[in-house]
């Protein structure tokens, strides 16, 4: 077996079947087994999922189904001691890959043999680029230049600004410290040697972790730009109490794992930034609900979409949306290169909307990206309707 991959989900079917047809497409001339472990979710996914993917159309797609929510590093674990490919690609659900996304991914890692974790040019809906596609380790320097704004001021500095590594060349392939958990390609050798996820984190910072042992155990961690989109969001939920908990959990549990040898003295500044940081992330978080209780019950601001397909599919979302009641235009499109003058006017923001569905039919995903990466401003938003599953998606909803 070539490529064994890994996805854990929880409650995002509809995302899960995009990201699981996008997977297919790109390895379908890769001896691929992909595995699923569904980590309890309540919105029927396991059955829907197994209906949309019978075992007799898809024999190396297997379901794991978990009794509670173990936890993102645990759940990947199970998955990745049956693995039995050549390179182990963990992937988040709320991701979609382009037909080339495997295929460049392994001509890299076959050209690398040092090779510890691949990491690729992540996508914002919006078509802007995801800062965390590559990362530095965050050592105490560069965790208090993230936590106190110097990363931010200055983005492009080598010293101040390693967290996000912006000063490297994000259309190259570079040498990176830490890989993004949404995406990360490995080979089997190098997890074998290094270990996989540590447990003892729930959610949230064991993609650092492992970045940083595969380092380590002598290994180089790798970005390339080859383009997939992560929705970033649907597969957690980021408003939450409880994300704010796990999350600086996770990155106490990291700084006591590999930085308690700075000593006390060090140790006692940067344990009380990460816990002020918290605080004033759930202060936030308050003020956001208190905030939205005193706007209860005023009107939201229309949303209008443009829909972009052939005929046929026109009339089948002008069906869908008679359920949604979405501002939601057409236009009539018979292939890839007939885009309408004016759809997606980028530069001169004449577009009135804010969304853009693609028929997946006629459009595929890398030409969208390439679409949508010449919008600096991120303004609006990328769709997708796919006549295959009747299901359009967008970073906000997915329809049925």
């Amino acid at each position: 077996m070539t490529l064994s991959i890994i996805i854990v989900s929880y409650n995002v079917k509809y995302y899960l079947e995009q990201c699981l047809h996008s997977v297919w497409a790109a390895a379908r001339d890769i001896d691929t087994e992909v595995f699923v472990v569904d980590n309890c979710s309540t919105d029927g996914s396991l059955a829907y999922l197994s209906q949309r993917f019978p075992q007799a159309d898809y024999p190396n797609l297997h379901f794991i189904e978990n009794t509670h929510n173990v936890g993102f590093g645990r759940a990947n674990n199970q998955a990745a001691t049956q693995a039995t490919g050549r390179y182990v690609l963990f992937l988040n659900p709320d991701t979609v890959l382009t037909d080339t996304t495997l295929t460049d991914c392994l001509a890299f890692a076959d050209q690398h043999p040092e090779l510890g974790a691949l990491g690729v040019r992540m996508l914002k809906s919006n078509g802007q680029f995801a800062y965390e596609s590559r990362r530095g380790l965050p050592t105490p320097w560069t965790a208090f230049c993230k936590m106190c704004g110097l990363c931010q001021l200055f983005p492009k500095s080598r010293l101040f600004g390693r967290y996000y590594m912006r000063y490297l060349d994000a259309t190259r392939p570079n040498i990176i410290e830490i890989t993004s958990g949404a995406f990360m390609m490995a080979p089997r050798t190098a997890l074998e040697r290094s270990g996989l996820f540590d447990e003892d984190f729930f959610m949230y910072g064991e993609d650092i972790d492992l970045s940083y042992r595969l380092i380590k155990n002598g290994f180089t961690n790798y970005y390339i730009p080859t383009p997939i989109l992560h929705y970033k969001g649907e597969s957690t939920q980021k408003s939450s109490y409880r994300y704010v908990h796990v999350f600086y959990r996770a990155m106490l549990i990291f700084f006591n794992k590999h930085y308690r040898h700075y000593g006390f003295w060090l140790s006692l500044p940067i344990q009380a930034a990460i816990y002020f940081r918290a605080i004033i992330a759930m202060l936030q978080q308050a003020s956001d609900h208190f905030r939205r209780l005193l706007t209860l019950g005023e009107r939201e601001p229309e949303v209008r979409m443009l829909f972009l397909g052939s005929p046929a599919n026109i009339d089948r979302v002008k069906r869908l949306n008679q359920t949604w009641q979405l501002s939601l235009d057409y236009v009539a499109v018979n292939r890839c290169n007939d885009l309408p003058r004016g759809h997606l006017d980028l530069h001169r923001d004449l577009s009135p909307y804010q969304y853009i569905v693609y028929d997946t039919s006629l459009f595929c995903y890398v030409d969208i990206f390439r679409i949508f990466a010449e919008d600096k401003a991120g303004k609006r938003q990328m769709g997708f309707y796919s006549p295959q599953t009747e299901v359009l998606t967008t970073n906000a909803m997915a329809l049925t």
